[in-house]
Formats: structure tokens, C-alpha cells, sequence
């Protein structure tokens, strides 16, 4: 029997597909509309599943392959909401891309963008660490050929860079996966299911240095993917290179994806092992992270990679906060990841319109943009307030919550740390921000005016979102994010 949870599963997991199809197979325009309501539909259905599990049961599924509970809707709407907002964006940046594009770079743009998509919103919505691999090793290929779309030799480079280190780093998460099936194996007998119910339910069962192996190689290989140091060394490049659209996509959703994968392996570790292990693990990660993207944010030239040292230390960020492991933090690390997305996609959108407006990235040459980009720019800087922590918006929320989290857990000393570090990353995010809005546009400059009211809009979709995970989270999403919170703990009852 179809009910509308399991109606809600497939569309997320059918629609971007027919989306696929059509920008193969059809026109332009009907690829654009199709992508539009691919993701307005996946968006929608994500939305409903928050509403239907906050008030109902604990999870819905569909068959033994597909499963959404609280995490996992989480980070669903996270990718869905990239998804929504990245397709209107791509009807504007596609017709003023070089005075437009051809249909050539549209159908090949729009059927990577789908398939990418696609890849994202399945992994968070499959139940088993294996199908999360598969998931995730799928954006890889795809996110490297959207990177590499625009032809230039730093596109090439960039794509090429990610896609080797990204490639070593999930053949370590997939070692990771087989070590943690083969601990299950011992602890539970050959036949047990793949889902991550049985893994999480018998954890104590569980060898605990096959447990501890596995999880370091999963930090370390999905952490390739999510940006920790040291193995970030592809993200600025290829956030920089990437199509904007695809940049926020990078940033906001597959960064997201890839820790998501790492809290299911810390789900399975916090319970077979002692849990200062694993939070001593994400900590080492997320102050190494946070430490080298704060000294790195201030010697920017380049717009687009300012933004991408910038989600280097939102995921140290939350690789700390993770570390805390007091549900408050938990809490603020969830919330966290809802409002990065929101705030690193409409920055990226506008650095994008800035970029065409102006035809460069060089923040050493950029005047002006508020003036320039009445609407974009003010919201540019908006999210820049926004990814600097500051009121009323979701960043500050949630980092007030992993700090309060980290002044109760650990004494004080790592949040601490984190506040400093943070406090050094905001100066060097908001002084090239508001240099390259705030100062006069030199002689010559283009005139004043918007490029498209398509790239405006999804730029005003995150900024209230941001406001609204700021001001007042929504009851039901807040239920959902707190429940989840209380799976992530170790104090967490049986999950799915």
C-alpha cells in the first residue's frame, strides 16, 4: 500500500531522474522547467516528510532499500532546498552566461546538475552504509564533470585535483564500510541486514578495534569529501572553477552529504566504544580545519575561493561541536547545517552575479557591488553577516548552541578555542566582503541594475530561511532536529 511518506520517498528519488531524462532528451526550455520542478517537487516532499514524521512515526520506509527518519530528513532538506534554489538561479545564470549559453553547455549544465542532485538527496534517504558509498561515490564523478564544464585550463586542473583526492578518499570510506559490514558479521551473525538499524542496535556486540579502525578511515576518507584539513587541498579550487550553481551546490549540499555519511559511522562508534574516542578524533579534524581556514580567509584574492576556506571552517565547526557530544550541541550542529547551506548558497549566488556583472573574481579589483547589484549585493552581505555568526540568523543560533554544549562537556577549553578561532575567521571574511561591496565602483563600471529577477530569487529564499532558523525554527522542524540530536547522542535509544 502507497501511503504519502512512501509517495514523498519516490518522488525525491524519481523526480530528479525524469528531470535527467527530459534535459537529455528534450529542448532547452523544457529542460529548465523540468529541473525547476524537480527540485521544487523534492523540496516540497522533504518539507512534508518533517511535518509527517514530527508528528507521527519515527520513520517511513519503502522496502528494505529506502528509509527516512530524523537524521536523515535533516540532511534531506538540506539537499533539497540546494537543489530547489541552485535550479531557478541556473535559469538566469544560463541566459546571461557570456551574452547566453549554447545548447550544448545547457543540456550538458542542466543533466549534470540533475544527476548531482539526484546523487545527494538518494544518499540521504538509503538505508545502509554501502548505498550511502554508492551515493557518494556518484557525486564525485558527476560534481567532476560540472566542475570541469567551463573548458579553461583552471577548470580542468581543479576537476582533475578533486577528482583524484576525492577518489582516494572514499576508497578509505569504502574500506571503512567493509571493515564496519565485517565487524557486524563477528558481532552479529552473516546474516544480519545492511540497514543501519541492526549495525546501531547491536554495537556493543561489536569487535571494538575493527570499530575504531573503521571509523577513523571513514573521518578520514568522507572527510576528504566534507572538506577537513588536511585533506581539503581540492575544495578552494574547485569551488572557485565550478559554474556558480554548481559551487553552491559543492559548498551547501555535498559537504553536508559527506559529514552526514561520517554521523552514521559515529552512530555505530559512540556505542561500541569508548566515546571519547570518536570525539577526540573529530575534534583533532575540526581544530585542524578551523584553525587553517581562519588564517587562510584573510589572504584571499579570489571571491569564490574566500567563500570556499570559508565552508572549510563551517565543517571544522561542526566536526568540533560533533566532538562535544552533548545533546545542546548535537542540536546546534544540525541547526548549523540547515543554516550553512542557506547562508554558503545565496553567497555564492551572489558572488556568481557579482562575477558576471563584472567578469572577474579578483577581490582586489571589485568596487562597489552594492551599488552595482542593488538587491544581490546587499543580500551578499547579508549572508557574509550571516557566515560570520552574527544575529538574528541561524549561524548564530546554532553556534551558540555548540559553544553552551562545549562549555558543559568540556570544561571550557575547546570551546574556547572554537570562539577564538571563529572571532579570527569573521575579520577576515568581513573585511574583503565589505571592502568589495561598501567602496565607491571606480570609472567605467557597468551600470546599475540587476542581471536576472531568476538569480534574485533564490538569494531571498535563503536570507529568510536564515532569519527564520535565527528568529524562530519552525515547531516542527525543531522537534525532528531535537530528536534526531537525541539518536546522534550516546544516550540515544534503538534507531532504525
Amino acid at each position: 500500500m502507497v501511503t504519502m511518506g512512501t509517495a514523498a520517498l519516490v518522488t525525491i528519488a524519481i523526480a530528479p531522474l525524469v528531470a535527467t531524462a527530459l534535459s537529455w532528451l528534450a529542448g532547452a526550455r523544457t529542460a529548465r522547467t523540468a529541473t525547476v520542478l524537480a527540485g521544487g517537487a523534492s523540496f516540497a516532499s522533504a518539507v512534508w516528510l518533517t511535518a509527517h514524521l514530527a508528528s507521527g512515526p519515527r520513520s517511513v520506509g519503502l522496502g528494505s532499500w529506502l528509509s527516512a527518519g530524523s537524521i536523515s530528513v535533516v540532511f534531506c532538506l538540506v539537499t533539497t532546498f540546494l537543489y530547489a534554489a541552485t535550479s531557478v538561479y541556473s535559469v538566469g545564470y544560463l541566459a546571461h552566461r557570456d551574452g547566453g549559453s549554447s545548447n550544448r553547455f545547457n543540456r550538458r549544465f542542466l543533466l549534470g546538475l540533475n544527476v548531482f542532485c539526484w546523487a545527494m538527496d538518494i544518499a540521504t534517504i538509503v538505508n545502509g552504509l554501502a548505498l550511502v558509498w554508492v551515493a557518494i561515490e556518484i557525486t564525485t564523478v558527476v560534481s567532476a564533470l560540472l566542475v570541469a564544464l567551463d573548458d579553461t585550463d583552471g577548470a580542468t586542473e581543479a576537476s582533475w585535483k578533486y577528482l583524484l583526492i576525492a577518489s582516494m578518499g572514499l576508497g578509505l570510506a569504502l574500506l571503512a564500510t567493509v571493515l564496519i559490514y565485517a565487524a557486524g558479521a563477528v558481532g552479529i551473525g552473516h546474516g544480519f541486514s545492511i540497514g543501519f538499524g541492526p549495525l546501531v542496535d547491536a554495537a556493543r556486540k561489536l569487535p571494538p578495534e575493527m570499530v575504531r579502525l573503521a571509523f577513523v578511515l571513514a573521518v578520514l576518507g568522507y572527510g576528504t569529501k566534507m572538506g577537513l584539513a588536511p585533506v581539503h587541498t581540492w575544495l578552494p579550487d574547485a569551488h572557485s572553477e565550478a559554474p556558480t550553481p554548481v559551487s553552491a551546490l559543492l559548498s551547501g549540499s555535498l559537504l553536508a552529504v559527506s559529514f552526514y555519511a561520517i554521523l552514521r559511522f559515529d552512530q555505530v562508534a559512540t556505542r561500541s566504544l569508548d566515546p571519547g574516542f570518536p570525539r577526540d578524533v573529530l575534534l583533532a579534524f575540526g581544530i585542524a580545519s578551523l584553525l587553517l581556514a581562519s588564517l587562510y580567509l584573510a589572504l584571499q584574492r579570489d571571491l569564490k575561493r574566500l567563500l570556499a576556506y570559508s565552508s572549510v571552517e563551517h565543517m571544522g565547526i561542526l566536526a568540533i561541536g560533533m566532538s562535544f557530544a552533548a545533546p545542546v550541541a548535537i542540536t546546534g550542529v544540525l541547526l548549523q547545517v540547515l543554516a550553512h547551506a542557506a547562508a554558503k548558497s545565496t553567497a555564492f549566488f551572489g558572488a556568481g552575479s557579482l562575477k558576471e556583472k563584472l567578469h572577474t573574481k579578483d577581490m582586489t579589483v571589485i568596487r562597489g557591488g552594492a551599488r552595482l547589484l542593488p538587491w544581490s549585493g546587499a543580500m551578499l552581505l547579508l549572508a557574509v553577516l550571516a557566515l560570520s555568526g552574527l544575529p538574528p540568523f541561524g549561524i548564530f543560533r546554532s553556534e551558540l548552541l555548540i559553544v553552551s554544549g562545549g562549555m558543559a562537556a568540556s570544561g571550557g577549553i575547546a570551546a574556547a578555542a572554537l570562539v577564538v578561532l571563529v572571532t579570527i575567521a569573521f575579520f577576515g571574511l568581513s573585511w574583503h566582503t565589505t571592502r568589495i561591496l561598501l567602496a565607491p565602483a571606480p570609472e567605467g563600471s557597468p551600470g546599475r541594475g540587476e542581471l536576472s529577477g531568476w538569480m534574485v530569487v533564490p538569494m531571498a529564499a535563503g536570507i529568510v530561511a536564515l532569519v527564520v532558523l535565527g528568529v524562530h525554527v519552525p515547531a516542527q522542524l525543531m522537534h525532528l532536529i531535537d530528536r534526531a540530536a537525541h539518536e546522534l547522542s550516546a544516550s540515544g535509544a534503538k534507531r532504525r
